[in-house]
């Protein structure tokens, strides 16, 4: 079956679209049904509906011609426009200090991670930094468990003491299930388990000495869990 992005009727162009994230920080759409059994994902841009069918995705090129491709050969070539090759990629993700700023650049750009989570074998469980440099680059991918795990197994925290190896463990958690955007996203010190140690304000403050020391710590962290090799 073939998939269309369908905007009110028209063929648009999905290079030219200005995709807009939902308040979750995620691209995920609207599950709105559809005919013959096949679901349909509503994402907006610009404010108007969109929605994607199926695996493959249809747009315009320059001269007007409609050009068919799966979801996975256009986020490779959308990927590679930007970063042509995974060391490009991989330079730029370890120099950005909030990794979700790339994630929303890329969305932005029009490439659709929920429904490439759902062609992808396993992909729900992947975060987005191994959706695309195993979509875009053949790089073997990990789950966001896997990654946790990976961490835990490496001894990491032993180097903190026992209240911040505990915060930062329950955060370690959180991106395991939840994914980036929950674990750059202060606000989730407000959520069990991590509020037993107090409030956001007390954890930053008293567990690891200041905003700048916590914030290093995410980085810190970030860069355990992307570690390659």
């Amino acid at each position: 079956d073939e998939s269309t992005v369908e905007i009110e009727g028209e063929d648009i162009p999905v290079d030219d679209l200005d995709w807009e994230e939902d308040d979750t920080g995620t691209d995920e759409g609207e599950d709105t049904g559809g005919s013959g059994g096949e679901g349909r994902k509503k994402y907006y841009v610009n404010n108007v509906a969109v929605e994607v069918v199926g695996r493959r995705i249809e747009y315009l090129d320059a001269d007007n011609n409609l050009i068919t491709e799966t979801l996975e050969d256009y986020t490779r070539k959308s990927v590679m426009k930007k970063f042509a090759s995974l060391d490009d990629f991989l330079k730029r993700w370890n120099e950005a200090e909030k990794k979700s700023a790339i994630i929303e650049e890329l969305t932005n750009q029009g490439i659709i991670l929920d429904a490439l989570r759902a062609e992808i074998p396993n992909g729900e469980a992947m975060g987005a930094f191994d959706l695309i440099c195993h979509v875009a680059y053949g790089h073997p991918p990990l789950t966001r468990r896997e990654r946790a795990e990976n961490v835990k197994k490496r001894n990491y925290f032993a180097r903190y003491e026992d209240k911040a190896r505990a915060v930062l463990e329950g955060l370690l958690d959180k991106y395991a299930d939840q994914g980036l955007n929950t674990l750059e996203d202060r606000r989730v010190l407000q959520l069990h388990p991590l509020n037993s140690f107090g409030s956001p304000v007390e954890i930053i403050r008293d567990v690891f000495g200041g905003k700048d020391q916590y914030a290093h710590a995410i980085i810190e962290l970030e860069q355990e869990i992307f570690k390659q090799g």
